[in-house]
Order: structure tokens, then sequence, then C-alpha cells
């Protein structure tokens, strides 16, 4: 039985009710206002309009008091079971409670919570009641619990959060604001056990051949002793310690419910354990790769012949090894799906709302279809959110996207010396890995973000003198959990880790941030940091010099879409350098992305010229570092973007903004991640390297054609490429010197278009000198629209038209392309969606480019 809905939510100041009086059944909350669960305190209260939207202007600072109260839940309920079936357990679980919770049931207090990022269950077989029941719950501000806590020298963002289990960005980074929640986040359930219930399922594929597959399946069974025995089976239920007979019955489902293998088994003790034989198996790939086949395994639990218990669960039978070392015996840092060296082509994931319990499941499914369309098959959960509900793990698995999963650790020292932090961290790990072992996406676990990194860094620099406070986490608990419950799947201890430098390009994986931060590389273990914040420091120019093994994390900002800004910002704040538009970027020194405008586009004027300067700017560059390490593909396995999607209406280096609004760096996205790269190695005044990049395991053949245009459409060049490019391998094909291909003209007169014949690789177009170079004339655009069949069409007109963008003011929309290059004479047809299904108003339509 859920108790999900509503609830009634009231606040008071600390100390001011005797928390017995206000979890007592009787209470009269009628008063009281309502708050759906799962959710947050600040969705309901923006919900019932007592606070104004904090995503609005400054408004985050008027909704500071929330965290100061004591917030108190309550529910009433009718529950019941058959008469005469009292032999039962009854367990009320909270699946996510944030934070310090004090649980009643009809005036009892049943236990109490402190950690954010787990379930809880309570036995409450002694305290439910047939028919009418309360809950109470009591949510402590985090104050209470940090105050007199010892402070740490570093950690980022605020010192409270070290001792508090729960979403660190909840606290502010650099991508988003302070706002700290509470309240029920998770779903809440009464479950009724009769004998016994499946403590965990651990399934896993230990051999795999093209005929048959390996799965193992253990079972752990929890057993409840009869309390009433009867006198026929008084006898034997003595003998087995008054424990009923357990078996299990295991099966693999086809995806159209056809049982492929099933085994009936008794469980020995508190486990079970099979191995089951899969004829001609159909194995998961990522959806660039195959077909993510899903099975369907199941686990029914029977207690004297009687089915007590049932786990259901997809299941894609495939093996995912990390590997740290080539043929050769290199170092590498790559991930094989079925023996198979595949290149990660994704980005990280931050949590889709600062408000996590009000994000609805359609958020998520949305936004990973969408990284599905531009070509990502590997999202990074990042440990300064949350282990992901459900539903994210459900798409990875359905859409064939692996997962890379943090740890709930990020950027700080935490208390490894205190026995009590550590029993919670030991539980929210052992928790998260049994929850999420079985996931068919989950490629890696990792220990931390960023601590094992800058740790060194700070302390070299002089921050911090201290001990590596949480070193044993990441290096002695974790891996000590993983190998008894998880050990068929590789840990990683931190992001970056290895080598001379923790973000050594030689060992491990790689955050390069020389890009947008001016980090200075190279640098080893013990040397003391440094920045370099000019425009050669920040370039995205700098990723070329980078041949990391693997790129986790690096990118750089971009506005968000005019309608997110727009919605978000008060009137009259919407221009260039206001203190509004201040407000929506929340990292450390605003000048970095001056700086890196003002090398590529020039320092923007006005709020247009920011909007499609920055756009532009991260659109480009990360093209420019992304087919850098795709050509590289031989030494360097993966790229993740930072960052896939943003937790509020802000500036960040997101590629999808708050309104699931794609951003420029998406549509190049889909050409830059496509399995079929064609790209140019160039520098201004160097030859052109022409490549083609093939992440397939199928070869190909045909024609490469590189022709060059002036910006009036007039071919002044060329160059024809017959090629066969093997499966999974990058080829250079040829180089030309510049002055070839010019035909004459200035090189910030023309772009190079490449394309294919024989195979459908997308076009791609380069130009040969920065866009503040360019020398490009004004153009003209037409523009049809069928508001019936959802399309627009757009026709360049005299010269080529740079960066047109289609925009209509709403959120949740998202174009066949955007933010397109059109060739004099050019036409290109845009399909345009709601994400809901939605039809979509064109009368608003406004399409624009850089140079019209």
């Amino acid at each position: 039985m859920e108790l999900t809905g509503l609830w009634k939510l009231q606040h008071y100041d600390v100390g001011q009710v005797k928390p017995m009086e206000i979890a007592a059944p009787g209470l009269d909350d009628r008063f009281w206002i309502t708050a759906q669960v799962p959710g947050d305190v600040h969705s309901a209260l923006i919900e019932r309009n007592i606070i104004d939207h904090p995503y609005f202007g400054h408004n985050d600072a008027k909704s500071r008091w929330i965290e100061q109260k004591e917030w108190w839940y309550r529910t009433h309920f009718d529950y019941t079971w058959p008469e005469g079936e009292d032999d039962h357990q009854l367990e009320l679980t909270f699946e996510g409670l944030d934070t310090f919770a004090t649980v009643y049931v009809n005036g009892h207090e049943i236990g109490t919570t402190r950690n954010m990022l787990m379930a809880h269950t309570f036995d409450v077989t002694r305290i439910l009641r047939r028919g009418w029941n309360c809950i109470a719950v009591k949510f402590d501000p985090l104050y209470l619990h940090h105050k007199d806590k010892e402070q740490f020298q570093w950690s980022s963002y605020t010192k409270e959060r070290p001792w508090i289990r729960k979403a660190a960005m909840n606290y502010g980074w650099d991508w988003g604001p302070r706002m700290v929640t509470v309240g029920i986040w998770g779903k809440v359930a009464i479950a009724r056990r009769v004998r016994a219930k499946i403590d965990s399922v651990y399934a896993r594929t230990t051999a795999a051949a093209q005929d048959k597959a390996t799965v193992r399946v253990e079972v752990d069974v929890k057993s409840y002793r009869k309390k009433q025995l009867s006198y026929d089976r008084e006898r034997e239920e003595l003998q087995n310690g008054g424990m009923p007979r357990i078996e299990c019955e295991v099966r693999l489902l086809s995806k159209d419910g056809q049982a492929v293998v099933s085994s009936r088994i008794p469980v020995e003790g508190k486990s079970a354990s099979i191995d089951l034989l899969v004829p001609q198996p159909y194995y998961w790939w990522t959806h660039d790769l195959g077909e993510p086949y899903l099975y369907e395994l199941e686990v029914r639990l029977f207690a004297d012949s009687l089915q007590v218990d049932m786990y259901r669960q997809p299941f894609g039978i495939r093996t995912i090894e990390l590997e740290l070392h080539n043929e050769a015996g290199e170092p590498s840092f790559a991930f094989r799906l079925n023996g198979v060296k595949l290149f990660a082509k994704g980005a990280n994931w931050i949590p889709v709302d600062h408000f996590i319990g009000s994000a609805p499941d359609l958020r998520y499914r949305h936004l990973i279809e969408l990284a599905v369309e531009c070509n990502m098959n590997m999202l990074r959960v990042w440990a300064g959110g949350i282990y992901e509900k459900d539903v994210f793990y459900d798409e990875c698995d359905r859409l064939g996207v692996l997962v890379w999963q943090d740890f709930a650790f990020a950027n700080a020292l935490f208390p490894d010396f205190n026995r009590d932090f550590m029993d919670n961290v030991r539980a929210e790990v052992v928790y998260n890995v049994k929850r999420l072992r079985n996931r068919t996406s989950l490629a890696l676990w990792c220990g931390n973000n960023e601590i094992d990194w800058l740790y060194d860094m700070k302390s070299s620099g002089g921050d911090i003198t201290c001990p590596f406070y949480g070193e044993s986490i990441y290096h002695e608990l974790i891996p000590e959990v993983l190998e008894e419950l998880d050990h068929n799947r590789a840990y990683w201890p931190s992001s970056p880790f290895g080598g001379n430098d923790a973000n050594d390009p030689d060992i491990g994986d790689r955050h390069n941030w020389q890009v947008w931060h001016g980090s200075v590389y190279p640098r080893k273990f013990g040397e003391a940091p440094l920045l370099d914040y000019s425009v050669e420091g920040v370039t995205f120019k700098n990723y070329k010099k980078d041949f990391t093994l693997f790129s986790s994390e690096f990118g750089m900002h971009a506005s968000a879409n005019r309608y997110t800004l727009e919605k978000n910002i008060p009137e009259g704040e919407f221009y260039w350098g206001s203190v509004e538009m201040a407000y929506r970027n929340k990292d450390t020194n605003h000048q970095k992305g001056i700086l890196l405008m003002e090398g590529f586009t020039g320092v923007p004027q006005t709020i247009e010229e920011y909007m499609k300067f920055s756009m532009l700017t991260q659109a480009e560059g990360l093209k420019y570092g992304i087919e850098h390490y795709r050509r590289n593909k031989h030494r360097t396995s993966g790229s993740l973007v930072w960052q896939l999607n943003d937790s509020w209406p802000g500036t960040s280096w997101s590629v999808i903004d708050y309104e699931l609004l794609p951003k420029a760096s998406y549509y190049y996205m889909k050409k830059f991640y496509h399995p079929l790269l064609l790209s140019i190695d160039h520098d201004a005044g160097q030859p052109l390297h022409v490549w083609a990049v093939n992440d397939t395991l199928q070869a190909y053949e045909g024609k490469i054609m590189l022709k060059v245009y002036d910006f009036a459409g007039i071919e002044v060049y060329a160059r024809e490429f017959a090629v066969t490019i093997p499966a999974n391998a990058a080829v250079q094909l040829g180089s030309l010197k510049e002055s070839e291909v010019l035909g004459g003209k200035g090189a910030q007169e023309v772009v190079v278009q490449l394309s294919s014949e024989g195979f459908a690789a997308p076009s791609n177009l380069y130009y040969l000198r920065d866009q503040k170079d360019l020398d490009m004339p004004a153009a003209a655009l037409e523009v049809q629209v069928d508001e019936q069949e959802q399309t627009a069409s757009i026709t360049a007109h005299n010269h080529l038209a740079r960066m047109v963008v289609l925009d209509v003011p709403q959120g949740h929309v998202s174009f066949s392309d955007n933010f397109f290059d059109l060739l004099p004479g050019e036409t290109r047809t845009v399909h345009i969606r709601h994400l809901d299904g939605d039809r979509v108003s064109l009368e608003k339509l406004q399409v624009s480019a850089l140079n019209v």
C-alpha cells in the first residue's frame, strides 16, 4: 500500500511545540496546508502561493527561512488485513527522507533517520492497527546537527555539509543557488510480509558466447519465525526452529513474456544461488552498437508452497569491463562492452531540479531521450547529487545508455575518523550497491568527485594542512563493500585519478579544466596549482594539447535560451550587464566567459550578442575538443561533457537548459558525437588534415568530398578522397596546404565543407579563422512555416547565413536541427515538436542568424 498523494504540512520554531503532542493521532490538523508526497517543503509552499518561486529573480534569498524551521508532515489512512491472519510482519518504508527525521506511527516514536541518500524501513507490526492509522514525521533543521561539529579546512561552497549525508548541491554549487530542501522526497509504502521476504537479488552475466550465456542469480531471503503454530504442524515447525520451508523459482523471460529458462531451488539458510544457462542469447548493447535487448528477471519466493514475495526487473545479458592496459600492455582507460572497446560519448548528469522530490518522472525521460538523440552512449551520475531515482536507470537500461555512477562524495573532507558517521556511510553504500547492482546500464562505480586531486592541489598550495579526512571511505570502506556485494563490476576510487598527478593524462581519467578555469598543466603531485586567467589560458584551443586516456569532465559556459531567461528575470532587467543576469551565473570569476568569447567571437555588447556569442563559443569549442579526442581514439577512449542538464534556470556549462531547451552545442553534438564523423584538424596558417572516424562495428567504403566556398556560395576548390574506413577506427585521409584550398581567396573569406558518398556520415563545415576574424557579409533569410506539419523551411539568400536560430517562446520544445549554417540558396526544413506530445504554436516563431 503506497501512502503517496496529499499529506498535511506545518512548521514551527525549534522548541516551540512538544513532539508527542504534534505526533498524537488525535491532533486537529485541519488547518495545516496540504503537501504532495513525494515532494518537498519548497514545492508545497510554491504550489500554495505561500512563497514566490525561488527561481525567479532573487527570490531564493527570500526563502532561506525554510531551512531554519522544524517541519512536520502528517497523514491518516485506513489499513486492514484478513481476520485470523495476524502471523505477519508489517513494514513501513520511506524511500527518501530529507534528512534528519523522526517518525511516529499512531503517536509512537518508531525511529529516526540521518541520511537523505537511502531508504529507511521500520517494523510497525505491533504499532499498526486495523482500520484508522496516523503517521507523523518531524524534520529537524540541519543546523541542529552541525552547529557544534568540527569544521574542516576544505568543503567547497559551505563548511556545513561534510557531516550531513544529503545532496551536496542543495548548499549551492557553481551552477546553482543554495536551496536547502527538506521533506519526504521518496515514495512511502506499507508492506505486509508473511513468513519470508526477498531481501535482495544479485544477478550478473558470468559467461558470454555467441550461442550461450550464463547468468548467475543469488537470492538473499529473510524468514520470519511463526508466532502461532497449528497443532498439525507444530512438531515439524519446531524441528525447523519455527521457520517455514523456503524455495524460490528463478525465471528469465523474453520480451514477449515467454520463459527462456526457469529453475526452482531450495533456500538453504538465508540464501540460494543458481547459474541460468541461456541458449542463443540476445545481448544488451548501447544504442549506437546494437539493440539494448532486455529480458525480464523474475524471482518468486515460496514458504511452505505458498508464494509470499516476488522480484521483477528488466535484465540485460552483457559483459562490461574497464580496460586499464591495452593489448600492448600500455596504460588505457577504456570500457569493453561484450568484448568490444567503445568510445564513450556522453555527459555528466546533475540532479534534474533543485527540488529533487518534486521532479516528475517525465523530466527524466525527456532528458535521457534527448541524450540518445544527440548520440550519447554514457552518462556520469555526478557525486554532488543523489543516487538517482529508479526512472533514471529504467530509461538508461531501456535506451542503451551506460552509467558511470559516483558515490555521493564531492569536493570536501569527510570525518572518516568518526564511528557514527562511518556507520551511516556504510549503510548508505550497502543500500545503494544492493539497489543498483542489477542495473544493466551500470558500468562503473566511482568513489568521489575530484577529492583526491583537489586535496593534493590544496595541500600543495598551503590551503590544507590537515590529514586527508575521508580517504578511508574511497580506498577502504567502499572497496570492501563492493568486494562483498558487487565484485563483478569495476571500481575507480576518484575522478580524476591516477599517475604523477591525479589528473595525469597518461594514467586513468582526466578532468580538463585548462579550458574555462585556466588550470595550468602539466603538473605533478606536490606542486602548487597555477591559474592563467588570460585569453590564451582559458581558450578551447588548449583541448588539442590534451592527449588524455579518458576525458571525464570538460566544458564551458553558454547562455540559457531566451525563453528560459526571460521567464525568470524581472521585467526591465533582461539586458547584458544587469545584476539579474549576473545572478544567473554562480561560477567564480565571471571574467572567464568574457575571455573565452574575446578570443573567438569578440566581447558581447548586448544581451542578443551574449546569447549568440556564448552559445557559438561553447558549441564550436566542444566540437574542437571532441573531434580531437575522437581522432585519437587509438589512445583516448571517452569524452563526458560537463554538463548535460541544469537544476535551475541559470547560465552554466549545460547543453540543455532548465526549460529542456537544447543549446547550440546540443545540435552540434548530433554531428560530433555521430558514430560516423568527418573532421578536419586545422589551425590558422597550418595544413588541413582530413579525418574519418568510425565507431560502428561495420567497415565502410565510399567517397569523401571536400569543397571550399566563398561566402557568396561560389566554389573555389574541390577534392575527393576514395576511402575505406575500418570498423571501430580513426583514419587520416590526407593533408592539404591551407594556401592550396583557398583558391585565391583570403582564409577569412571561405568555408570548407566535408560530405560523404556511399555511407551516411553527416556533412561538416569548417571556418579557417575564428569567428571574430571572418569577413562575413550580411545574409537574407526566407522562412516558410507549415503549422499543420509543424515545420519551418529556411532558405539563405545572397550570402552564407551563420548560426541560424529558430526560437519559439515556450519550454520543452525540440527541433530536428537548430543553430546551423546555410550556404546561399540552401534550404533546410526543420521539424518542431513538443517533448510532451502537444502541438507547438508557431505563430511567434522567430528565425535569426548572426549575420542577418
